[in-house]
């Protein structure tokens, strides 16, 4: 019965045979034996690469994965802050809430939570924070926002989202209420990051259906509380009022809040956090809770009366709205020169890559086009050889005199298609894309080497697939972009506010959103440098045939 599943195994394994001894007999017997495999390769370094860099401008930040908030210092580029701009919805459940009779609001709490790992050891539990950066105290200050944040671009009669962009700062808080007795101005004072759990209350069932209160751990985060007489005002006087009947009016009569971050010092701290979440049972999702009590008043009672029941409530607001990441940067002027003036026709000694508001270096393959028929010479000339592509890397060495070492620097870059703003399509044939974000895709962008100093000594790119396409299938030979990375799993691309034209013949209308989250950033050696060890290089794996 099993003999019809082997037969046609038996048929592929005969086919592959063939083919290899086809392989050995059209391909030329190369004396270098640099990749383990079964004919020999030859390795190829002489082909032009040019590099530079360029300022990144203003880019599309609503709509993000994770969201930033607080100041980070890096060591090359100088100060940047994010701030936010988020709005607030009702959770599904608390809809057209009704707040009962003699209601008190107790409390209001904001819960931001960190991204953390946690270990069990018994009863006990701990954390590990991921994605702080910079351990010194700032201050957080949220104010209510009259700016109305839109669906759908009017400018697009309605058919397109409206992209809201990084450099708004200013004019959001222009928006912002700062007066008023009952307003929200409230401030969070010497924030830092902490790893331990918050303890919370809650109400559960037991067995018999009976009400209890259970002790419940939250993961660190921050948590808070804020002004109560403001959401009084806001939230519980409008009970059976259309402003909370649904969350259309309720974006419209409660805008948002604008989180601003100001630091005494130099240094500070920034994490990201993940604002999305719908539902107000899951109590690690960012939100707005407001506990508040009632009674329940039946004939001539009043609220004055003793010996009336009371009972709690609650009613959550989640950001699960338009929110809205903006920074302010304080780039040296001398990188900001460099930027400026790059040499976009020979490339450059010193390469710059940083997310956020930042800079991007953009990568040229194969020099000129001499003949003006489209196709650079070089490229020609690897195209008739007709050269069977074995490997194809990108080596980054890191210019360790410009870059403070260790944890300031970024563990991973990505390379992109600038053209088209699109991957690499290495990535789609990389085995490794099921690993956890930090180690996924190392296959095609592989993570910051590090020396036995733990100081970062190069990035390794490989682009095999992306040359080989170039080379043999006749696909065009694109600028390619590479900046640093938060998470390279993150597919999508944000909009650029403006065009960012390097060269003529050049324009780059997007970056991807995983460097439009990511803070950090570091300096390489770009393909003009004098130190030929650490020179930017493309380096082909290939075997020639006869």
């Amino acid at each position: 019965m099993k003999m019809k599943y082997i037969l046609p195994k038996i048929g592929a394994i005969m086919v592959v045979i063939i083919a290899l001894a086809s392989c050995e007999e059209d391909f030329s017997n190369i004396d270098t034996n640099i990749i383990d495999q079964n004919f020999n390769t030859e390795l190829d370094e002489s082909r032009t690469v040019i590099a530079y860099s360029k300022k990144v401008p203003a880019v599309q930040t609503n709509g993000l994965p994770v969201y930033q908030l607080g100041t980070y210092n890096d060591p090359v580029y100088g100060k940047t802050t994010a701030n936010l701009l988020a709005q607030v919805t009702l959770a599904d459940n608390d809809i057209d809430p009704d707040f009962g009779q003699c209601t008190v609001l107790d409390s209001v709490v904001l819960y931001l939570p960190f991204f953390s790992e946690s270990t069990v050891d018994g009863e006990e539990t701990t954390y590990t924070l991921d994605s702080i950066f910079g351990n010194q105290p700032i201050n957080i200050s949220l104010f209510e926002s009259n700016l109305f944040l839109r669906d759908f671009d009017p400018n697009s009669n309605f058919e397109e989202f409206q992209k809201y962009y990084s450099d708004e700062g200013p004019a959001f808080k222009d928006q912002t209420v700062s007066g008023g007795v009952n307003s929200l101005n409230y401030t969070i004072e010497n924030f830092v990051p902490s790893n331990e759990p918050h303890t919370i209350l809650v109400t559960e069932l037991d067995d018999q259906g009976a009400e209890t209160k259970a002790n419940q751990e939250l993961p660190p985060g921050i948590r808070v509380k804020l002004p109560v007489p403001f959401f009084e005002e806001k939230i519980i006087a409008n009970g059976g009022s259309l402003a909370l009947l649904n969350n259309n009016n309720f974006r419209e009569f409660f805008r948002g809040i604008y989180f601003e971050v100001t630091s005494t010092s130099e240094n500070g701290n920034l994490f990201l956090f993940d604002l999305s979440g719908s539902d107000s049972e899951v109590l690690n999702n960012a939100r707005i809770s407001l506990f508040y009590t009632f009674k329940s008043l039946t004939g001539n009672e009043t609220c004055e009366d003793e010996g009336l029941d009371e009972f709690e409530g609650d009613v959550n607001l989640l950001f699960n709205g338009i929110s809205v990441n903006v920074f302010e940067d304080d780039i040296p002027a001398e990188i900001e020169t460099a930027l400026a003036s790059a040499d976009v026709n020979e490339g450059e000694e010193t390469l710059y890559v940083r997310g956020g508001e930042g800079a991007l270096t953009i990568i040229e393959l194969f020099g000129p086009d001499a003949d003006n028929n489209g196709v650079a010479d070089e490229l020609e000339d690897l195209r008739d050889r007709g050269w069977l592509i074995n490997e194809a890397n990108l080596i980054f060495y890191v210019d360790q005199d410009k870059v403070d070492g260790g944890s300031s620097e970024p563990e991973r870059l990505i390379i992109y298609d600038t053209k088209n703003s699109r991957r690499l399509i290495d990535f789609d044939f990389d085995l490794t894309s099921n690993a956890e974000p930090l180690d996924a895709i190392t296959e095609h962008l592989g993570r910051l080497e590090r020396g036995s100093d733990g100081n970062g000594d190069f990035y390794k790119i490989r682009i095999t697939s992306h040359l080989s396409d170039i080379i043999n299938n006749d696909s065009i030979n694109v600028p390619l972009g590479l900046i640093v990375s938060q998470n390279v799993t993150e597919p999508a691309f944000q909009s650029l506010r403006s065009e960012l034209i390097p060269r003529p013949g050049i324009s780059i209308e997007d970056a991807p959103v995983s460097s439009v989250i990511a803070p950090q950033g570091t300096v390489l050696f770009g393909n003009k440098t004098n130190n030929t060890s650490k020179r930017l290089k493309l380096q082909i794996f290939y075997t020639e045939p006869e």
